[in-house]
């Protein structure tokens, strides 16, 4: 746990005076050993620098992928409604052209039907002028039939 109380720094440790006492500890040791202490910390100090840099660095880095997560899900979302509407577009417009291509069918059934009926009226008409031509045909030739038939009847008075 650290105390925010105390903040020590290598320069701190490089300055501090131990004191002098008679038997006490010797003062070159006591400066190497400080030495090696502030060496470390600034060592330390540094790894802890680097070390929180990089932690902003992999926030950072979070926070975008975080982003890049967020605008992926929506585009996502956004695809997913646009194949939806484009599905939904597409089926009403298959449902329009069954429709038109049933009415098309309807109309053309129509128009074959009439010309059906007109060439049935036709053909009627041409069977009529047939039995009518025959007709006519017959009675001239039996009038012809008859009018040879009396020819070939001797005429009174020729003694034949």
């Amino acid at each position: 746990m650290i105390d925010e109380a105390f903040h020590l720094t290598p320069l701190d440790v490089r300055r501090f005076d131990f004191g002098r006492a008679l038997r006490g500890y010797d003062p070159a040791r006591v400066d190497q050993f400080r030495d090696q202490v502030a060496d470390e910390m600034e060592r330390l100090t540094r790894i802890n620098q680097d070390l929180d840099q990089k932690a902003r660095s992999f926030h950072e880095q979070l926070r975008a992928f975080r982003e890049r997560d967020r605008a992926l899900n929506d585009a996502l979302v956004s695809a997913q409604q646009l194949r939806q509407e484009t599905k939904e577009q597409a089926e009403r417009e298959a449902m329009l052209i069954v429709r038109e291509a049933q009415g098309e069918g309807e109309r053309l059934l129509d128009e074959v039907r009439a010309e059906v009926r007109r060439v049935q009226d036709e053909l009627a008409v041409l069977e009529r002028a047939r039995r009518s031509y025959l007709s006519q045909l017959r009675t001239l030739i039996t009038r012809h039939l008859s009018e040879i038939d009396a020819a070939e009847r001797p005429v009174p008075g020729t003694g034949e």
